[in-house]
Order: structure tokens, then sequence, then C-alpha cells
């Protein structure tokens, strides 16, 4: 279908009919490319169908040829699976994809049809990591988008853009906590360039809504928060339209709950049995002709040849691009800064409190730096950043799901954040955590208090499977020849220091793994690292010792009570992962062929990575000591290692067994 662009302007009362002459179209569209695709959802796709155009014809203040301006308004699809009606009207608007400027082309309307083929950038849910940049996140896992806007907001306060954020929930999304984290945290933040959007088409997947979730109860619950309320017919462009206009005007952030018909227009998918189910091409003409039957009575002019054009966007700094890299202070000079210069020279010094002085040396910096924390700054040190930059440190109370989704969003919008919390309660923002991954957002997550070294506080704050978890998304690329994460695993101060730097200029998602209790200087102050490296801290022809964070400590002094034994150990420190295997399995070579890894998290970290590799040789074996046993509260760190069989004579007893 060939489309003409050159309308600029309408008349007076002309909008609304171009646009709803649109919406025919559009929802004719969402019909078109789920049935061709064979999956997706259509009726969702529908009932967003006068929402969606309205936005992305008339209210956004965007350019479809350059969805990467930083001026442009920004939609967030948090009702993920109805991602059909936003393709139907980008391609209408010949609206630009790819992954990069460089490789950017205009999407037709022709090429709806490729809906969810292989190599398509119409993924089944927003992805604009796939090619489809005038999204900023993945969502589709729902509750999360509201968030990611949040994320947004903040961003542009930072960067002073005036712009708007729109988000659309759905009613039955709504169910979800987090939507509500992140309506506390709108509120808490006075984010008023955010408009909430509520689809109240009152049905889910299986069944209508819970009444919980109904229209009125949700105006009620909204008003409660303090937002200012609409309630509107989501299918009439004019009521629409004001209550979009609201947004951003007042001192009260706008939240509208749209009472819309899912499947609208077509009779076919009204039926609360039709979700995620497209309709059969024999089905199609049906459908069309039930649109164009809505068209007559509506008294609708469809025609192809009269496009709205968005308002043009809101004018924009130009933001650096992610490849300029941020050089911090030298260590001492960081150190003194942060006052912990006393803690140095008494060789006492945690790995946490060391990240905190490295954040505070990227906030001096470079400007994009910024930092969410979870309610717990005065424990991951984060609270150094916070007294010096109050304006980019965002306290997120106790909402870790929320923190990483406004992360995410916060990365979108060009800045660098950092997000930490005890990594424990990161556990609870896993699924976030991936959403951000699909994304190849570059966030920084940084967990404190990690394995057991935590000591007397017991399990329930002690982080176990995270060297697992973050492992496995090392392991994948991003389609760039990189990996999706890297975590890094500083063992003393100097290394938590460097670590965080380079967590601050290494693309993608990156989590550093802190730990509570003071250790000694292992580095020089000048040590460098590098992205998948190891240290070799002491050398020996006996056995090949291998650990990270605070159990190379441990490991040291078992490798010292076994050399007075006279069995002389490699010792390796294996900072990061994805972990460059080679050096270790080389020096192994020369001690019997045979590796210790030690670690205070489950199986699945350091050891399994180097287990992986030398199967691979075949000529090294890879025994490992990991926390076996469900540990519990304990006085010290030396009660809890000792309980899980990670003490320094546990250590030296294996490395004993093992070199006989």
């Amino acid at each position: 279908m060939g489309l003409v662009f050159e309308v600029l302007l309408f008349p007076d009362g002309e909008m609304s009919s171009a646009i709803e002459s649109r919406v025919i179209e559009a929802a004719k569209n969402a019909v078109r490319m789920t049935t061709a695709a064979g999956s997706g959802h259509p009726s969702s796709a529908t009932s967003l169908a006068h929402l969606v155009s309205t936005l992305m014809y008339q209210q956004m203040r965007w350019d479809p040829a350059d969805p990467w301006n930083p001026g442009n308004d920004r939609l967030v699809l948090s009702e993920g699976h109805a991602v059909p009606i936003v393709y139907a009207v980008y391609a209408d608007l010949n609206g630009v994809v790819g992954k990069s400027p460089a490789e950017k082309r205009s999407l037709k309307v022709e090429d709806l049809k490729t809906l969810r083929e292989i190599d398509s950038v119409l993924d089944g849910h927003p992805n604009p990591a796939e090619g489809f940049p005038f999204f900023d996140a993945a969502t589709g896992s729902l509750g999360q988008g509201l968030s990611v806007g949040a994320g947004l907001a903040l961003a542009a306060r930072c960067n002073k853009i005036d712009k708007r954020i729109y988000v659309i929930i759905g009613d039955g999304e709504s169910r979800e906590g987090q939507v509500w984290e992140a309506l506390d945290f709108i509120m808490d933040h006075k984010l008023t360039h955010v408009g909430t959007i509520f689809n109240c088409n009152g049905q889910g997947q299986a069944d209508y809504v819970s009444q919980q979730q109904s229209a009125e109860k949700l105006a009620a619950k909204l008003a409660a928060f303090g937002f200012q309320v609409e309630v509107i017919d989501g299918h009439n462009i004019e009521a629409i339209t004001a209550a979009l206009a609201k947004v951003g005007t007042g001192d009260k952030p706008v939240a509208i709950v749209a009472k819309t018909v899912k499947g609208w227009g077509v009779d076919s998918l009204k039926d609360k049995s039709n979700h995620g189910k497209p309709l059969a091409e024999k089905d199609l003409a049906a459908a069309e002709e039930s649109l164009d039957k809505v068209a007559r009575e509506l008294n609708i002019r469809v025609t192809s040849n009269e496009v709205p054009r968005p308002p043009q966007p809101v004018k924009a700094p130009a933001l650096p691009g992610p490849d300029k890299k941020i050089a911090i202070a030298p260590f001492a000079e960081a150190m003194e800064r942060a006052k912990l210069t006393e803690a140095v020279a008494k060789n006492k010094l945690s790995t946490r409190r060391a990240y905190g002085a490295a954040l505070l040396a990227l906030g001096h910096a470079d400007e994009r730096i910024v930092a969410v924390d979870g309610d717990v700054s005065n424990s991951t040190f984060a609270n150094m950043f916070a007294k010096a930059f109050p304006d980019r440190f965002f306290e997120c109370k106790i909402a870790e799901q929320n923190m990483v989704s406004v992360a995410a969003g916060l990365a979108a919008g060009g800045m660098i954040p950092f997000a930490s919390s005890f990594a424990k309660f990161l556990a609870r923002a896993y699924d976030q955590i991936e959403m951000a991954a699909i994304t190849r957002a570059n966030v920084n997550l940084v967990g404190s208090h990690s394995g057991v070294s935590l000591g007397a506080d017991g399990p329930s704050q002690m982080s176990l499977p995270d060297m697992a978890y973050f492992r496995a998304y090392g392991s994948v690329d991003d389609g760039f020849g990189r990996p999706i994460a890297h975590l890094f695993h500083p063992a003393d101060a100097v290394a938590a220091y460097r670590l965080t730097e380079l967590a601050a200029n290494t693309a993608n998602l990156c989590y550093v793994r802190t730990h509570r209790p003071d250790v000694a200087l292992l580095y020089p102050q000048d040590a460098t690292f590098r992205l998948g490296g190891s240290a070799q801290l002491m050398e020996g022809d006996a056995l090949t010792l291998v650990s990270s964070g605070y159990m190379v400590t441990e490991t040291l002094k078992a490798a010292r009570e076994l050399e007075k034994a006279g069995v002389k150990c490699n010792v390796f420190d294996a900072y990061c992962l994805p972990l460059d295997t080679a050096p270790i399995l080389a020096a192994a070579k020369k001690t019997g062929g045979v590796i210790l890894t030690v670690e205070d998290n489950l199986v699945g970290g350091v050891g399994s990575a180097l287990a992986e590799a030398a199967a691979l040789t075949g000529d090294v074996r890879v025994h490992m000591m990991t926390v076996a046993r469900m540990p519990k509260s304990g006085k010290s760190a030396a009660d809890v290692l000792a309980l899980c069989g990670l003490s320094t004579a546990d250590i030296v007893n294996k490395a004993k067994l093992l070199v006989k």
C-alpha cells in the first residue's frame, strides 16, 4: 500500500477524524500481521488502537526518521504483548529501524508480515536490541515498564531535556507489585513528566481480571497514591487527547485510566478466550469487514493518503556516546577524598567500602554516572556518592525490582547507572536483571554482603547462587561479539576500586560482588585489571589454588600454611567472569595437572568455569570447594566458613589430600 506523507497540518476538528482513519487501518494491520506470524495478540493490540494512534500521530513529540534523538518523547509498552499495534502505526509513519544509525532503514507496511520471523526486527515483544529503537527496554515480563519509564524521566531531568515519557500498562498486569513500587517512586521523585496509562479492557489471559483491577478500583488506588487521575473512554480520540495533554503540566503526575474493549472492532476477537490467539487466514476477510462496518457506523473516512505527522522533538543537548571512556583518580587520592586513608594505613579495608570510594571518584570524573540504592546505602557505601551528588542519587527504598528497572531506564536515557543493594536482595530482582540483559542495558549492579563471610546475620542475608547466575549470562553473546554480562569479584580494596572503574567502562550488564569484612590489601596501589583477567599471587610447584573475592584472603592463608609444611602452591585470583582460563590451566599443568578452587558461593562459579575449560583439554583435573551446606548464623566469618567446610584448615587438608 502506498502512503502519502505530505499532509502537515489538519484544519481544526479534522485531526481526530484523520487519526480515526489510521486507527482502522492500524487495527487491520495488527490482525493481518499476527495471522501471518501464526501467533501474537491481536485482541490486546486492537484494544490499544486509539491510545497508541493518538500518542504516536498527535501527542508525542518525536521524529520517526530519528528514533535515537534524545529530544524525542518516549513510549514504554509495559503491556508488551500488544506490540503489533505499535508496529502498525510505526510502519504507517515509515519509522526508522536498525541496530544503529549506521544501518538504519525505514519500516514499510509490507514489512509487517515479517512479525516474529527469525531475521525480523519485529520481535514478538518489544526489544530495542533486535533493531527497533523506538523502544528503550525489552518488555513482556509484565509489571516492569513503569519503572523503566521512571528511569527515563530521571535521565531526562539530569540532562535538562523537557520531554515526556508515556507508559501503557494492562489492567491485569497491574496486579504485579512492581507497578505499585514504581508509582510510589514516581511520587517520591515528583516525576510529573511520566504519563501513566492503564489499559482497562477487563480481560486477562485465562479469565476476566479481578475486581481489584477494575477501572474504578484502579482510579481510587491511584488517587490515594496522590496522582491526578483521568478516567476516560479509551476509544474516544477527543477524550484521549484531552487527558494526554495534561501530562507534565501540573504539580502532580497524571494517571489515565482508559476503559477499552479487548478485540475492539473485530467481533470474533472479543470473547475472553481469545487472548493470544491470531485469526486463521480464512477469517481475515470477516475481521476486516467488521472494522469497515465500525468505520461506516462512526462515519469515519478511511484513507491511505492522510497520515498525520507527529510534532517535532524538543531541543536536547548532544549526549556523549557510550564509547567515551572514564578515568578516575589514583587510588591514594580517592581514598583521601573518601576519608579512608587511615583504613588503608592500617591495611584493613572492606571491598564494599572501596566500592563507595570508587563510585565517588566516578561521580567526580563524569556527569553521566548516577546511582540508585535500596535503602542500604550506608552499608553498600553508595552514600558517599549520595552526599556529594544528591541530584544524581535516587533512593528507591526497599523495592529492588523497581530499582533495577529504573536503572535500565536511566541507562536507556544516556546515563551510566550503578544500582546497589545487598547481593541477596538483588535476587528478588532476577527477572528484572534478565530483562535488562535482553535489552543489552548498560547497567552496573553492585551486591554487597555477599557470600558466607557475612557471619552473624545468617543465610537470609547471604547471596550464594549469584556467581552461577551471572556467569551463565557471561556465556551469552550480545550479537556484537561481547558477553551480555561481566562479573567482577574483587579480593581487596585496590581491586574493588579498579574493577568498579572497569565496570563503568564496560558495555552491557556488569555485576560487582563485594563483601562485608575488612581485609588486607593484596595488590599494589597501581595494579591494573582487565576483562577476563586473573592474577597470580603466589608461585609453587605442588598444586594450583584458584579463588576470588573474600576467599582469596583465606586461600592465601592456607597457601602459607602449606608452604610451611613444604607444599608450595600457585595461588590465582580469578577476579572476572567470563574468565580467560588459559594462564591458569597452563600453570596447573606444571603442578601435576590439578586445580583446587575455593569459593564462598554455590557451585557454578569460578570452579565450574575452569572445569568446563579443563574438560576440553583433557589434561587438567579441577576439584571444587564451594558452599555445600546451607549456612546459618555464626558470631564470625570464621565460624560460618568452618561450618561450611571452607576454613583455612579445610583448605589445607583438602590440598594435602590432592598432593598425595
